[in-house]
Formats: structure tokens, C-alpha cells, sequence
């Protein structure tokens, strides 16, 4: 009963992540990621159920773990911090969507070699994280340095497939407000499509809190996890 209990709450949560996207202007062109850190195996396959396919862990034992004990039409987000010694692990899961989190060219280059060692027939994608909000305590690349990272990308790492940028950006912003964070991706955007013909990237920003304003601002990417799966114990 407790399963069936479980099931029925995380079937009307995103039900309703997804209803409430509706709400948004061009909602369609979105891609929804559940975030299900540190949730067990049953709470995604129970969200898999409802016929979502892309997830995204923050930690790559997580990853390993779950991308091995459910169904391979999944396609996983990596949206936690990349160590370069952890991207031969990441690169080898054969049903991997994409990396979101390439915050510099050695990252690139080290993400680039491990999908070559391990055999990737296609190019992974990618996203080059960016760091919008300028804090110390974020990863990302700043803003004025995208599209030279961007650059670095298309030039030189073959076995990756740039698609997109991401941002985290600062918690707590004013939800009434238009978002700094999000206004200065739309910007690397601009600025990055601007210096490399041929790109059209996409846009992960939103999470939780804030998905329906990113959404707003452009985004084709969301993140959104506790919305979906309830509060995360603690690690």
C-alpha cells in the first residue's frame, strides 16, 4: 500500500510540473529533467512510468548505480560537479544524454578523451556551465569567457557535441523580478551564436523554485527535482 501510496503522489507531482509548464508561452519546445538526487531507484522507475525519460544526478556513484538498475531508454543529465578524474566513469554509461556541467577547456578536453577511450560511437553532448552570478562558491565559467570556452569546444573535441549553456545562478533572487541569471545566459547566447556560425543552443536554466520564470526567459532545459520527488534527506 505504502508503494501504491508512493506512486500516486510522485504521478500528480509531475502531472502538475508539467501543467504548470503548459501555463508557459512556446512550454513545448522545454525539456523537462526530473533531479532525482539521492531518491532510491523505485521512486524513478515510478516516474518513469508516467513516460518521463530524462533524469539527472548530481553525484556519478549515483549515476552509476541507477543507470544500471533502470531501463535503458533513459537518458541521463550529469548536472553535478565534473572532475576530470571522474570523466572516464560519466563518459562510459552507454545511455548518457548529456554533461552539463563542462566548466573549462581542460574539463573539454579531459571529457573528450574519455569518450574516446571507452568507445562512445557518438558524440556526447554538452553544455559549458556558466557562472552568471559571479560567486565564488559556484562553478561555471564567467560570462566574458563562454564563447572562447565555446570555441575551444567545437575546435578541438571531436567526440563532444556543444548543444547548449547552463546556469545555476544565485538563490533567493526576487521571483517577481526578471532574473539577472537568466537575462546574462540569454546574453552568452547571443554573444556565443554571434562568434560561431552554425551554433543554436540551448538554454538550461530553472529549477524548483524558478522554473516557470526561466521558462519565461527561454529556457529549454529544466531542472527540477524536489517539485517532482518531495525534500531530499541529507547526504
Amino acid at each position: 500500500m505504502a508503494d501504491q501510496q508512493r506512486k500516486l503522489e510522485l504521478s500528480r507531482n509531475i502531472a502538475d510540473v508539467k501543467a504548470a509548464m503548459a501555463t508557459v508561452p512556446h512550454h513545448e519546445k522545454a525539456r523537462l529533467v526530473a533531479v532525482s538526487k539521492y531518491k532510491p531507484a523505485e521512486d524513478l522507475q515510478y516516474v518513469y512510468e508516467t513516460g518521463q525519460r530524462h533524469f539527472g544526478e548530481n553525484y556519478v556513484q549515483e549515476l552509476v548505480d541507477k543507470s544500471a538498475k533502470l531501463p535503458q531508454d533513459i537518458q541521463w543529465h550529469f548536472i553535478g560537479h565534473l572532475q576530470s578524474n571522474k570523466c572516464k566513469t560519466i563518459a562510459a554509461i552507454p545511455n548518457l544524454f548529456a554533461v552539463e556541467t563542462v566548466d573549462s577547456s581542460k574539463k573539454a578536453d579531459a571529457l573528450n578523451k574519455a569518450c574516446l577511450s571507452c568507445g562512445r560511437t557518438d558524440a556526447l553532448n554538452v553544455f559549458v556551465q556558466v557562472n552568471t552570478s559571479r560567486e565564488d562558491a559556484k562553478s561555471g565559467v564567467l560570462p566574458e569567457e563562454c564563447a572562447q570556452v565555446c570555441q575551444y569546444i567545437q575546435d578541438n573535441c571531436p567526440q563532444l557535441k556543444l548543444i547548449g549553456l547552463m546556469t545555476i545562478g544565485m538563490f533567493g533572487r526576487d521571483p517577481s523580478e526578471k532574473n539577472p541569471d537568466f537575462e546574462c545566459l540569454v546574453d552568452c547566447k547571443k554573444t556565443t551564436e554571434g562568434m560561431i556560425p552554425g551554433l543554436d543552443l540551448e538554454l538550461s536554466m530553472g529549477m524548483s523554485g524558478d522554473y516557470l520564470k526561466a521558462l519565461e526567459a527561454g529556457s529549454t532545459n529544466i531542472r527540477v527535482g524536489t517539485t517532482i520527488f518531495g525534500a531530499r534527506p541529507k547526504k
